[in-house]
């Protein structure tokens, strides 16, 4: 990793074509040996849709990410309550805040162990959860059946945040809204 590198962001796309299994080529990339230690000396990730996979698969973030419920690929915005308020990817939200973001993938819906669910929940590591526009979480909210709604989660110290929807696709009032443009601010604060 460059010196004076204050944040990582593995981005969506289709890592290496995605051939194998979402992400799992890329999360053993040597590029991942810098991201890894990068995150272990407490440095900041953000992983976005292919990024959550590589996250995943790399063993930096818990759980997998699976085929859509329904195997077919989302693409729609999105609504998701935000899970907690003081890290650094989300010191610019209120915690409970509904936001609109995008989705766009095929192999989203996340699962892990029930015990894994259960540290996740206990620990507040649960970044962020599909909802309703009112903020109701369940039901058709949740487009890829991803277990107790998740759609973002955080790392045991609170530096790696690995989502599924797009952030970034929603800054900007002249593309659709702003509601992305908070984690980055926030981001931005932190470094």
């Amino acid at each position: 990793m460059p010196e004076g590198t204050d944040l990582v962001v593995l981005p969506g796309g289709f890592s290496y074509g995605d051939y194998l299994r979402c992400g799992a080529i890329a999360a053993r990339a040597p590029a991942m040996d810098a991201v890894r230690a990068h995150a272990g000396r407490g440095g900041l990730v953000l992983g976005i849709c292919n990024g959550f996979q590589i996250l995943v698969e790399s063993g930096l973030l818990p759980g997998i990410l699976t085929r859509n419920k329904g195997l077919r690929f989302i693409c729609k915005s999105q609504h998701l309550k935000v899970g907690r308020a003081d890290t650094a990817f989300t010191s610019q939200y209120s915690e409970g805040q509904v936001i609109e973001v995008c989705c766009a993938h095929g192999e989203g819906n996340y699962f892990a162990d029930a015990e894994t669910i259960e540290r996740l929940e206990g620990e507040g590591r649960v970044a962020f959860r599909y909802c309703d526009a009112a903020g109701n979480v369940g039901g058709n909210a949740n487009a890829n059946g991803s277990i107790n709604d998740i759609a973002g989660i955080y790392s045991e110290n609170l530096n790696v945040l690995g989502m599924m929807p797009h952030p970034e696709n929603l800054v900007d009032a002249a593309v659709g809204g702003v509601d992305g443009l908070a984690l980055f601010t926030a981001l931005a604060k932190a470094a």
